[in-house]
């Protein structure tokens, strides 16, 4: 019975967090849309406040003329926009190319200190109250400003989540593939969270903050926009999902650039889940703890290793004949691990079979989190990114 039930758990907590909860919070959602009495608010389209705009630019030089090009076409009244580049570290041509364009200010360091040192330093020279990160590998579209921005007209928004769109070109490779579809997934569940309450985590590729709620990281942080925009949304305010502003980056080149950033995000996971297991109490943060739990805690840091048990207690029960359902469920795990490994054997032949990339992915991801496990126990993964090779988008 012992066994039994610990099976059962675990695999419920695995359907749960990757599809219950999507679920769950859509119909939510609807049953809120459908029983409120109060009329949503739709943002300010007219709000054009003063906004500066920071890109982190490392060694960018193949990517930063077009990254600069891409940042003079954007929609919003020059006046208004304030461009900081900040290149600290970089040993390329970037610096130089940067600076030849007098309308963006040029901050530069000769030392290396990761993203969230180069974010403090940025945000001393700041006097605009709304601020947008973004990466210099990454191109916006044109209404990404005001359609992030817009939402800061309602004062209880302390943060802005911008959509992230994986480039992938017509000769897509294995690699990328999965990548994008995870990606869409991720899209949809921000959207539902920002409906329900709150978005719980913004990428770094695209996410905006009021200035005046900015505090500055701690050194060693690994997914410095991550930790930062949950602790607004800690602090009593919202983090609002923004599908009309978008950043497009590159696939990954190959599994192995795509699997060092894996690796480091879930190292940096474990470390966020330490650094704020104050919203773990649901009884104190509520709706916001509820959606930390069941979107990244679970996925982060519960559910790999319940997939790591459930196939030996799956063994064990069809040893004793539990029963047909559990000769039925052992049969579906090794179906999909099976498939999970033809879809890594021919993802690194560069052959491509789509019905193999959901099982590819899903194990590769989890295979990643015991690897960023590994590094946050031993404190092995440095604050420093370790450049991925990826495709160039056009």
């Amino acid at each position: 019975m012992v066994i039994k039930l610990l099976f059962w758990v675990f695999l419920l907590t695995v359907v749960y967090t990757y599809l219950g909860y999507g679920i769950l919070i859509w119909a939510l959602n609807r049953l809120k849309s459908t029983f409120s009495s109060r009329k949503t608010l739709l943002p300010d389209q007219s709000f054009e406040p003063p906004v500066a705009l920071v890109i982190a630019a490392y060694n960018e030089e193949d990517y930063i003329e077009d990254k600069i090009q891409n940042t003079l076409s954007l929609d919003y009244p020059e006046d208004k926009l304030v461009v900081y580049f900040v290149t600290d570290g970089s040993n390329d041509n970037t610096p130089r190319i940067v600076g030849k364009y007098p309308r963006f200010t040029l901050l530069h360091l000769p030392q290396r200190n990761g993203k969230a040192a180069a974010m403090n330093r940025a945000m001393q020279f700041i006097r605009e109250p709304y601020v947008i990160f973004c990466d210099a590998n990454t191109v916006l579209n044109r209404e990404c400003v005001k359609e992030m921005v817009k939402f800061y007209a309602d004062p209880v928004v302390g943060a802005v989540a911008g959509e992230k769109k994986i480039y992938q070109p017509a000769a897509t490779k294995a690699a990328s593939a999965g990548e994008g579809l995870y990606w869409k997934y991720e899209s949809f569940l921000k959207k539902q969270d920002s409906n329900f309450y709150s978005v719980v985590g913004a990428a770094g590729e695209l996410f905006s903050v009021r200035a005046a709620l900015y505090q500055p990281i701690e050194e060693g942080v690994l997914i410095e926009d991550f930790v930062l925009s949950l602790r607004i949304a800690k602090n009593g305010h919202v983090v609002k999902y923004a599908p009309g502003a978008f950043a497009t980056e590159s696939s990954s080149a190959s599994i192995k650039d795509e699997q060092k950033r894996k690796i480091r995000i879930s190292a940096g996971g474990f470390q966020a889940i330490y650094m704020l297991k104050e919203l773990l109490n649901i009884f104190k943060y509520g709706k916001l703890s509820f959606q930390y739990i069941s979107h990244r805690v679970l996925r982060w840091a519960v559910t790999p290793f319940c997939l790591l048990l459930l196939l030996p207690l799956n063994i064990v029960l069809v040893a004793q004949r539990a029963g047909l359902v559990y000769d039925i469920l052992m049969v579906m795990q090794l179906f999909f691990y099976f498939s999970g490994l033809l879809g890594w054997f021919f993802a690194n032949r560069n052959i491509k079979i789509k019905a193999l990339y959901v099982p590819y992915y899903f194990l590769f991801m989890n295979i990643s989190v015991f690897w960023g496990f590994k590094r946050f126990l031993k404190g092995q993964q440095s604050v420093l990114w370790e450049k991925a090779a990826r495709e160039k988008a056009v």
